[in-house]
């Protein structure tokens, strides 16, 4: 419709994104490389594509953008690095972390060249699972992004058992993206993107340039791992972008060898595979809070933070709460409502229901004299927070 920021077209169920020239206006941007884009056959570092990479990010940065780098490779530089092969779960968890520090010593020297500041975010399933680390980690990376930081993820493969042994990195990017609200997640491989059969088996293999469902025969046909030093392969992208797909945000999977593939697919060029999505719902939190959560209190709000939350998008700040009802800690869903008791959203609450207690019907200056420090200047952020549709 007129007037939409994405250039989206109203359908049954939300938005749906028709044309790849929306991603011209996407700001904030999850780019996943893989263990194949960053390093050679032997392990070793490739830095002629680390060095290209980093530049062209650095480049859309500088435009205004907002950048996210989920990389995989700490295996393969610590392979290459002790030049031996692991054969057991320990010896893998160690290599990683060998391999973890160069990686991010380089990423280090090379963005550092064009004055960008990173940041290392180490993640494991749990952090999405667990409602507190879940949102640790959500106001981590929104904090970095406020400082211009370019945050570069990987899972903790030194603890992440699980996530070693199956190679993941797919996943958790299409997670990130999903946790830190993005625009559109790039997934850059050493494939040019989803074909309808193996281009390594079959030459008259065609690419599939838009999907809109994935079906059945193209998980069949996804089943290969990829590379000899990946861990991943097409299949885990699938199951990344169902997961994109389903939560509002664009995915495309194009070739880590394509000159600036990822500011050419930004500015809106037919390259790789989109992913469409469904409709617009951009975070699983929102899903996540306002059906699967079971609040364990409830924080009513008077006139002025109701016109706040629902008209202006603020966050929700202890002088607007009038009463808290029940028994809940830092993490836990809490249930706010209007002064007639209806429910007007659902979100995850900064402090205790005693801290929460004492500083409402407070401002937010008041809060480190009241309670000996202000780790928030909010009960809820708006980030952690889901408006309910019946509002």
């Amino acid at each position: 419709t007129a007037g939409d920021p994405l250039g989206r077209m109203r359908c049954k169920g939300g938005f749906v994104l028709v044309d790849r020239k929306c991603f011209q206006d996407c700001k904030r941007l999850v780019v996943k490389v893989g263990t194949s884009s960053i390093t050679y056959p032997t392990g070793k570092i490739n830095l002629g594509k680390m060095e290209l990479m980093v530049r062209e990010l650095s480049d859309l940065h500088n435009s205004g953008r907002e950048l996210i780098l989920v990389s995989s490779g700490a295996v393969g530089a610590g392979i290459g690095k002790l030049g031996s092969t692991p054969t057991s779960m320990p010896q893998k968890q160690a290599i990683a972390a060998v391999g973890q520090g160069l990686l991010m010593q380089m990423y280090e020297k090379l963005f550092s060249e064009y004055s960008k500041c990173i940041a290392q975010v180490l993640l494991t399933r749990d952090c999405f699972s667990n409602p507190a680390r879940y949102m640790n980690s959500r106001n981590t990376i929104f904090a970095l992004l406020e400082y211009g930081v370019i945050p570069i993820v990987n899972e903790n493969d030194t603890v992440a058992v699980e996530e070693l042994k199956f190679g993941d990195n797919d996943r958790l990017s299409a997670m990130v993206a999903c946790n830190a609200e993005a625009d559109l997640l790039i997934v850059l491989s050493d494939i040019d993107g989803l074909y309808d059969s193996d281009p390594r088996q079959n030459k008259g293999a065609r690419l599939i340039s838009e999907v809109s469902t994935i079906t059945e025969a193209m998980e069949a046909n996804s089943r290969s791992r990829g590379s000899s030093m990946s861990s991943g392969g097409m299949f885990t992208k699938l199951v990344a972008a169902r997961m994109t797909m389903a939560n509002g945000i664009p995915m495309v999977i194009a070739s880590s060898d394509e000159r600036d593939a990822v500011r050419r697919i930004a500015g809106g060029e037919k390259l790789g595979t989109f992913f469409i999505p469904h409709r617009e719902s951009y975070a699983p939190k929102r899903q996540w809070l306002a059906v699967g959560s079971e609040p364990r209190g409830s924080l009513t709000v008077d006139v002025g933070a109701e016109e706040a939350l629902l008209r202006k998008g603020k966050s929700l700040l202890p002088s607007g709460v009038v009463r808290a009802d029940g028994e809940f800690e830092v993490g836990d869903v809490v249930s706010i409502r209007g002064l007639s008791g209806r429910e007007l959203a659902r979100g995850i609450v900064n402090y205790t229901c005693d801290e929460t207690r004492k500083i409402m019907g407070r401002h937010s200056s008041e809060i480190a004299g009241l309670l000996g420090s202000c780790d928030y200047e909010e009960l809820v952020h708006r980030n952690n927070m889901a408006l309910l549709e019946s509002s």
